[in-house]
């Protein structure tokens, strides 16, 4: 038996139950999830999304991909294949993954996939415009993405000038933030402090949190005006 006494695991707090780093982006006409990790079908199932029309990937770790399989079930009720959108890079690990939901001779039940190419360039998805956002973990490119004026950064620790101005003086802006010590390839809680302050944003909210950082609680308390923790169910308009 694996026990844990740590005190995000004995938070009584709902913000506390931390799963995988997802979103979802509506429009009246358009769903679309950026990244599909390992809690994927359960994040669906608890958010009632009973159409999904996109999933769109910002790079191929496990922790973003791994649910991927779980999109037969909405293949079984749109009659369709599900459109990933993802770079090359991205692509070439699905195909290693999931290789029976590209196999010539498909067994049935497996995931429909119907893959879309990305890169730096804006693209639609129904009535969604997207203009990706290149940022760097470590050594990886990986994918950001900005609908309209909200911007959705996770996984980096390094931001080029000329994306970072795409940025600037928009609504919201979502960035991940690891913990307090310093990490190989994530933003710090003070880094991205930094990052949400220098960007002008409106209201800028923290994802991809670990345990590491403490309760959400405790975390809030040391947050400047116009930055907060994000947490699982959090909705935000713009």
């Amino acid at each position: 038996m694996i026990g844990c006494s740590c005190a995000v695991c004995t938070s009584t707090d709902p913000r506390d139950n931390r799963l995988r780093s997802s979103i979802l982006v509506q429009s009246k006409k358009t769903t679309v999830v950026v990244d599909a990790g390992p809690d994927f079908r359960y994040q669906m199932l608890r958010a009632n999304v009973k159409t999904l029309d996109a999933i769109v990937f910002t790079h191929p770790h496990k922790d973003h991909v791994a649910g991927l399989d779980d999109v037969r079930a909405y293949n079984f009720f749109s009659g369709e294949p599900m459109q990933i959108y993802a770079n090359e890079m991205t692509q070439a690990v699905l195909l290693r993954e999931f290789p029976y939901a590209f196999a010539d001779k498909r067994y049935p039940g497996v995931p429909e996939i119907s893959l879309n190419s990305i890169t730096s360039d804006p693209f639609v998805v129904g009535d969604i415009f997207i203009q990706p956002i290149e940022v760097w973990h470590l050594k990886m490119p990986v994918l950001g993405f900005q609908f309209g004026s909200f911007t959705y950064i996770t996984d980096a620790n390094r931001i080029e000038d000329a994306e970072f101005e795409k940025i600037r003086n928009k609504d919201v802006l979502v960035l991940n933030a690891l913990r307090k010590e310093k990490h190989i390839s994530h933003f710090t809680l003070s880094e991205s402090i930094e990052l949400a302050q220098a960007s002008g944003n409106k209201m800028s909210y923290f994802t991809h949190i670990s345990h590491q950082l403490g309760r959400h609680s405790d975390i809030t308390a040391e947050l400047p005006k116009g930055v907060e923790l994000a947490y699982d169910g959090l909705v935000v308009h713009v």
